[in-house]
This record gives structure tokens, sequence and C-alpha cells, in this order.
């Protein structure tokens, strides 16, 4: 398959290149896009034909639901059977943006689309681009992450181009995605809200916004039997292809650990990389070390998770060590995907 890589700057003076995404889409085809979480794989919502295509781009299991993206809030109502005050409200301070909620689905929602489940999740993205497509196309796009299945989130249009170029039809650049990690998942079907996955839309927002919120406890512990009820909570996710070992514990103790474990990898001839902080850097002792951001600065650090998750399989990582992040608000998102990407096993030395 020949991809078509269209560049845009301006929604107006490129509008040639949205038209022709939206073409694409409407004809039954995929389209790669920015959206402000992550890139984004795109297909029309309404032909199962379509949508069949994303899990065979992305070698993605049929059981792992996808999320609809709409154009404006009024389309939820033509696929949720249900939307209650509480959603109301959620979608009027959190829509357009990075919460996905899950509602009772219309029959008008192909099961190809929810992995089987009565449930579907929708958003309504913030990105111009991903709005502008959205709306040309005059339909529902399902869309998972524009990556090969188990691999990091792509931020950057050259990530969807390493892992889909000759699997789709076009790649809209649209430079790098702001936030840097997947939306909130909140599943609205139930009297209490929980969270099946976390993301910038934090807990603590939303419980600010509409009070008491639950979180899923398999979120990190999931086994094969598990049906998974959101993108991401089943199947390892996000993963490099080097080893990858999360550390949790003192600064101390963790760093001299991580350092012993570096000296006897390097000894027996492996490639070795640590992933740290600002705050961290000069406690290793080690040639190849990856700043991700500042321990001050969550935002930054849940922003470069992916691309510098992504830059390990780039210099051929064997080993990567890093130490467990702050859980708290956006961080809880971080850990979610760093934890999914190490096989969700860490190190303890609390």
């Amino acid at each position: 398959m020949n991809t078509q890589i269209v560049k845009i700057k301006d929604l107006s003076s490129d509008s040639d290149g949205l038209d022709a995404a939206a073409k694409i889409l409407r004809a039954g085809g995929l389209v790669a896009f920015p959206t402000e979480t992550v890139y984004g794989l795109g297909a029309n919502a309404l032909s199962e034909a379509a949508v069949l295509k994303i899990y065979e781009a992305k070698g993605r299991p049929s059981d792992n639901p996808l999320i609809i993206h709409i154009a404006q809030s009024e389309d939820v109502f033509l696929f949720a059977k249900e939307v209650s005050q509480l959603s109301m409200k959620l979608m009027e301070l959190f829509w357009p943006g990075p919460l996905t909620l899950i509602f009772k689905k219309t029959e008008i929602i192909s099961h190809y689309i929810t992995g089987g489940l009565d449930t579907v999740a929708i958003r309504l993205p913030s990105n111009p681009i991903a709005r502008s497509i959205i709306q040309k196309a005059g339909c529902p796009i399902a869309a998972p992450s524009a990556n090969r299945s188990g691999k990091p989130s792509p931020t950057r249009a050259k990530h969807v181009i390493e892992d889909l170029e000759g699997r789709v039809d076009m790649i809209v650049d649209g430079g790098k995605a702001l936030i840097g990690l997947e939306s909130t998942v909140l599943d609205v079907t139930g009297e209490i809200p929980i969270i099946l996955r976390p993301g910038s839309i934090t807990k603590s927002m939303l419980e600010e916004a509409v009070g008491t919120i639950l979180v899923d406890q398999a979120l990190l512990q999931v086994d094969e039997k598990t049906i998974p009820r959101a993108p991401g909570m089943k199947y390892k996710h996000y993963a490099p292809k080097g080893h990858l070992i999360v550390v949790e514990g003192t600064k101390e103790r963790a760093t001299q650990w991580i350092n012993e474990q570096v000296a006897l990898k390097i000894s027996q001839g492996n490639k070795i990389a640590i992933i740290a902080t600002q705050e961290d850097a000069a406690c290793y002792q080690c040639e190849n070390i990856t700043l991700i951001g500042s321990e001050s600065n969550a935002t930054e650090i849940a922003s470069n998770l992916f691309k510098v998750l992504r830059s390990m399989d780039e210099h051929k990582i064997e080993w990567i060590y890093t130490r467990a992040f702050s859980e708290d608000d956006i961080g809880m998102a971080t850990m979610n995907r760093l934890m999914k990407a190490a096989g969700n096993q860490k190190v303890n030395l609390v």
C-alpha cells in the first residue's frame, strides 16, 4: 500500500490535505492523524469493513475496544443509549478534551468496535486538526493509537511512519501531540463513575467536578481471562523491545541498586540505558542516560514518556532501568503506562 504523508500547519491554507483525509475515511480507508493526546489511527466507525482494517494494520486483538471520536458533543446521543445528568456535566466541563466516557451503546455501533461489549467509548478531541477531519468526513471515527499493537504510542508523525507506513492510506503530520498520554477513560454506566484508564484528566479533577470517583482495581494487574472494558486494559502495551526494569525505593537505595545492575549487565556485554529525572541523573554511573524531565514537573514527564521509550528501540537498548515516578495526579497515568510497558513487574526496595 502506498501511504500518503500530508503535513498540516494551518487549517485554512492546508484544507486540501484535510479534505483528502476526510475523503479516504468516507471511502472506508485508514488515516492516522494527530490528537492532543497521541496520534490516532482512524476509520469510519459506521463501517465494519473499515473498522476491521484497524485491527489488521495494528496487529491488534479484536477483543480490545476502540474509542469513537466525534466532532460535536451532540453526536453522543446517536451512539449512547443512556446519557445521565452527571455525564452531561462531565461533557460540559471536559469536552472537547482528553476524557473518554463509556456509555451503554445503541444498536448502530458494531460489536467490532466494542470488543463484544454492550458499551461504547466516546471522545470529543480538542485538537483542531482531528476535529476538522472528523467534521469533514461526516461520520464518527473509530481510532486507537496509531502504532503497531504493543509498542509505545506515537506522539509525533515520525513514530507513526516508523510503525504504519505501507499499512495505512494516509498519515497526517500535525506536529507533536501536546499531552503525550492517551485520554482518561471513565465508565459512567453505573451510579458512581469508575476510572478504567488514567490520563491527564485526573481523579482529583473529576471529583472536584462531580463528586466521588472510583478507580478500577484491575488497572495494574490484569490476567489473560480478564475481559477488557476499555482500551489498553488487558494486553502488554507501550513496550520497547528491550527489558524495562522499574525500581521502587528511596532515591539512594534505588540508584545504588540500578548502578550495580548496570555494571553487571555491561560486564556481560549488554547495551544499557537509564531513564532519569534531572534530579537523579548525577547519581548514576552510566554513559547512556536519557532525561525524561524534572520531578517538579509531572506533566513534562508524562509528555516525554512515549518519546523516551521509543528512543530506546532507536538505539537498540537491551536493558532499560528507571526509578518509579510519583503517582500523584497525572503521575498515576504515567506509572500506569510505565508498568504496562514493564509487563507489570517492579523491583520493590521499600
